[in-house]
């Protein structure tokens, strides 16, 4: 397989084991570098969603302190990763359903700006009507890349990552055929 592909590029395909495996390898990049963290003497580290949009509230920066140094750079590296590789492997699941990439954005991106501002909303009815678009679309979402199958013919992103040829499956494909050449007429030669 080729890796850098599969983590960070948005071309293609990929089933839905792939995505569980893209998932399950940032979470294993998550735990590499929490004990990095740990290991440097920071008591408390975790990586969220929440780190993604935090980015764009100010509130975050005003709480910071020259403690905090170790972890904010790390997660100034961790976040961006974590990230881009999510974003390249949930675009390819949606190329797999044949979505463009854009159903990323009311998928993850919206829900995810609600959440980080939804507690300065100071109607509980908008909190709730926001909180519940939030939560229908992260389902949704959620739902669309890691249950329901792709598309099981080639779509306008490529073929299916399913798809195995019969030739392929008996070991045989056209490449590995010897080519001859044709049979002339005539007397052999001398």
């Amino acid at each position: 397989m080729d890796w850098a592909w599969y983590l960070f590029s948005f071309k293609g395909r990929i089933n839905r084991a792939k995505f569980w495996l893209a998932g399950l390898i940032i979470v294993g990049w998550m735990a590499v570098m929490a004990a990095i963290v740990v290991a440097f003497g920071a008591r408390k580290f975790g990586f969220s969603v929440e780190d993604i949009f935090k980015v764009v509230d100010p509130a975050t920066y005003r709480t910071l302190s020259r403690a905090d140094f170790p972890l904010i750079l790390v997660k100034l590296v961790g976040t961006p990763l974590f990230t881009w590789v999510f974003a390249a492997a949930a675009i390819k699941r949606l190329h797999d359903r044949d979505k463009n990439a854009w159903w990323f954005l009311p998928f993850f991106v919206l829900p995810g700006l609600i959440n980080q501002f939804l507690d300065r909303i100071n109607n509980d009815t908008i909190g709730f009507v926001l909180g519940l678009i939030s939560f229908v679309l992260a389902t949704w979402g959620g739902i669309e890349l890691l249950f329901f199958r792709g598309s099981r013919k080639t779509n306008r992103f490529g073929a299916n990552p399913l798809f195995v040829s019969p030739a392929s499956e008996l070991g045989w494909t056209q490449s590995h055929e010897l080519e001859l050449g044709a049979h002339k007429a005539g007397l052999p030669p001398q």
